[in-house]
């Protein structure tokens, strides 16, 4: 383990969260906490950007009359945040940790008054060993405001408050040059920011589930944030251990690095 590092946001997924039937699972929750508990005892703090939301929601009332998309997800959001964080707050709890849930636009991250209080808010917490869940604020959160996808969320994070490492975790372990599940297919184990790389995401042909962003969207967050200084991982968020490994520099996933 380096041990500069201090900092580091995890991003993980809606296919990360849910099974095929678009179900919350408890046990990858409980990995993922458990996880996060492990590096707090190595005095690493780590911000969690957590999607599953909307899944949680639907999961509570069901299917809606609402017509239009967007209410749809704003109302499904604003049911299912509450929702995920008694999940989280009761998960975090059996490890006698605490932890915040901090909502955000991208207009929050804006130079200016909101982006000083952002920066307030995650440095007041993260001092007083809280674990900072973020999420798109997505009561308010529409067109202009809203982020390309929870992806560029935990980017914007990782640079707000400095991070040492962004880790993505989605439902396949990295970058391949072509499906992952072809024979022939080889993951790419390190890129760099200026790398290209694009054309393996088009080979790769792999279909999204319920989230927004795909993998070409994590590429480009991932090589963006690289650029900054702060090596990104692409990783298997369903592996054991995957969280953990990465910071004891084990071969997991793809790394970006500048």
């Amino acid at each position: 383990m380096d041990d500069d590092i201090k900092r580091v946001v995890v991003k993980v997924g809606t296919n990360v969260l849910t099974n095929k039937d678009n179900r919350i699972l408890g046990p990858v929750l409980r990995e993922l906490v458990r996880q996060i508990a492990v590096l707090y005892e190595r005095d690493i703090m780590v911000v969690l950007v957590s999607s599953g939301s909307s899944i949680a929601g639907k999961e509570v009332v069901g299917k809606l009359n609402i017509t239009d998309k967007s209410i749809r997800r704003q109302v499904y959001s604003a049911v299912g945040q509450p929702r995920m964080m008694r999940h989280y707050y009761s998960l975090f709890h059996d490890y006698g940790m605490r932890c915040a849930q901090v909502l955000a636009t991208k207009r929050d991250f804006d130079p200016g008054k909101h982006r000083e209080n952002m920066i307030n808010c995650y440095e007041g917490l993260l001092s007083e060993g809280i674990i900072p869940i973020a999420n798109e604020d997505d009561a308010v959160s529409v067109t202009m405001s809203m982020f390309t996808d929870n992806d560029e969320l935990a980017s914007l994070i990782a640079k707000l408050i400095d991070a040492d490492r962004l880790i993505i975790l989605s439902d396949t372990d990295g970058l391949y040059t072509g499906h992952p599940d072809d024979e022939d297919s080889v993951k790419i184990k390190e890129v760099t920011y200026d790398q290209d790389v694009e054309q393996y995401v088009k080979a790769s042909g792999k279909k999204e589930g319920e989230g927004r962003g795909g993998m070409a969207s994590k590429l480009r967050i991932a090589k963006g944030t690289a650029k900054k200084n702060i090596p990104t991982y692409i990783a298997n968020g369903k592996r054991e251990n995957v969280i953990v490994d990465i910071i004891d520099n084990k071969e997991v996933g793809t790394k970006f690095i500048h």
